[in-house]
This record gives C-alpha cells, structure tokens and sequence, in this order.
C-alpha cells in the first residue's frame, strides 16, 4: 500500500487527471495484460502526476459495530475516489454494485471502473447517488 499526498482536487478534476493517467497507460500497454500489471503503471504515472493515492487499501465492513469483513480497493485517490482496475470482455452490472459498495465503505464521493482490456480503454463513472435503492413493492 501507498499513499502519496497531492492536495485537495475537485472530484471532476481529480476523475479527469486519472482518466487521463489510464489512457496513457493503455495507450502505452494496450489491452492483454493482467489488472496488476495495468495497476503498477497506473501507480507509477499516479506518482509522476503527484497525485495521492492508497493502493489495495483496506476497508473494513461492520453491521451493528461488528466487523463482518473487509473490501480491498485497487486504489483509493486522494481520499476520495475509488478507481476499480479490470481486464474484462466488458463491465458487467455487478462491476457497478461492487464498486458502488467501496464507494459507500471507504466514504468516498464517487468511483470509476476502467477495464484495459477494451480498445478503446472503456471508462465507466459510478457516482454514490446511483448506490439509492428504490424501495421493494410487492403485488
């Protein structure tokens, strides 16, 4: 895990540097590699960028003040934004609800989903309003 500080950024600012970080190192690696790999030179041009983040970073789940397990994020940017690695045909609706729940457990304000192994990379934004279940109804 590390953490690197970089300041506070607006969320759309902050989204669109790591946007832009994602798609140099696609561009760079293009897809068939594994998420590791497209997840160490993320960090690295996260470094060169000097933008925060907190790799594979821990985050404890608990119901009624018991801890009842624990979401590893691929990285959580400047405290903020959960950025969610994958090397998949495509995102899937699961792929949301996963991150739309590290979203919510790390206190993040909103997460996105790149999947490398997509030409061009696919870039899918999960914000935490989307997380608001509607109520169940019965008939």
């Amino acid at each position: 895990m590390e953490l690197r500080k970089s300041g506070s950024l607006k969320d759309n600012e902050l989204s669109e540097q790591v946007i832009g970080a994602a798609i140099e190192v696609h561009r760079s690696l293009g897809p068939g590699f594994l998420e590791s790999f497209y997840e160490e030179a993320l960090c690295l041009e996260l470094n060169f960028l000097g933008i925060a983040y907190e790799r594979q970073k821990a985050v404890e789940i608990t119901y009624r003040n018991h801890k009842v397990g624990e979401h590893r994020l691929d990285l959580l940017i400047d405290e903020q934004l959960v950025v969610e690695l994958k090397a998949v045909k495509e995102v899937e609706a699961i792929h949301f609800t996963i991150v739309r729940s590290y979203v919510k457990a790390s206190n993040a304000t909103s997460g996105i989903i790149l999947n490398f192994s997509s030409m061009p990379l696919t870039i899918k934004r999960v914000g935490i309003d989307s997380y608001r279940l509607s109520p169940l109804s019965f008939s």
